[in-house]
């Protein structure tokens, strides 16, 4: 693995690790009757949350470790490929609390320890196209704060935003294409120009300047568009250009069908809306 490799991957290691252990601050002290408290995800309690984050850091783990035992895990999974997700969830979230948790420290540990032993190059396979260790660390970061976010908005409590979004962001980015071809449209051609302003007050740019499709706003209100934790309604972003118009209504950074969506919320506050 060459040097620059290793470094992206050390951060990106040493960010999922923060944000699960940001994660895991909110629920460590959480009396065990509040983990079936109902989250934004119909369907999804607490324990569904935490559960689901820790199956699925354990299927991560497998597929970086034994691709043969990651073989097994895809055929249970494509036997109910619309409904495994939530079935193992569910099956997690009948264990006690305290063993949820001490399930998902046991598999997020070992998992940021397989990704570091991943050699440069090395295709790790998943339930989409196989990634590389920096691409599975990315989704796994994604995945931990999006669901951290459902978590936290259950339980009232404020998450300062970090500038660990950035990844997330990267992510939303690049999975722009996939977002119209799960959604069984054709994508456009030509770039678009995203521009956000990052919790630290810095700028984060991707595109060509002069796109005429722009997306800008808050780091974090892209992130939550990208993961469909909010309605693009209920976010700060000024959207330009009939492609970006129509991405910010299908956007989604996550493998799988198209998601589904939040409602727009009727006591919104947000004062700048999406352009529609």
């Amino acid at each position: 693995m060459i040097v620059g490799d290793m470094a992206l991957i050390e951060q990106l290691i040493a960010d999922l690790d923060a944000e699960s252990a940001s994660v895991d601050e909110i629920v460590a002290d959480l009396p065990a009757e509040e983990w079936a408290r109902p989250t934004p995800a119909e369907g999804w309690s607490i324990a569904h949350q935490i559960g689901h984050l820790c199956w699925t850091d354990m299927v991560a783990t497998i597929a970086a470790t034994d691709a043969e035992a990651f073989n097994s895990v895809l055929t249970d999974a494509w036997a109910d490929p619309l409904g495994f997700v939530d079935a193992e969830a569910e099956a997690m979230a009948r264990y006690e609390p305290a063993e949820i948790l001490r399930q998902w420290r046991q598999w997020r540990r070992k998992l940021s320890e397989a990704l570091a032993a991943v050699p440069s190059g090395t295709q790790i396979p998943w339930f989409g196209p196989p990634m590389s260790a920096a691409s599975m660390a990315t989704a796994r970061l994604m995945e931990t704060w999006a669901h951290g976010l459902d978590v936290a908005e259950t339980l009232g409590v404020q998450r300062e935003p970090t500038d660990r979004l950035k990844s997330i962001a990267h992510l939303g980015v690049r999975t722009r294409n996939f977002a119209y071809l799960v959604n069984q449209l054709e994508p456009p051609a030509g770039e678009f120009r995203i521009e956000l302003t990052a919790p630290s007050g810095d700028l984060w740019t991707w595109g060509p300047e002069g796109s005429p499709n722009t997306v800008r706003g808050s780091a974090i209100d892209f992130c939550m568009l990208i993961t469909q934790r909010r309605a693009p309604e209920d976010l700060a972003l000024e959207v330009t250009g009939d492609d970006a118009r129509t991405w910010v209504t299908i956007a989604q950074c996550f493998a799988g069908p198209p998601g589904g969506k939040r409602a727009p919320q009727e006591d919104s506050a947000t004062e700048e809306k999406v352009e529609r």
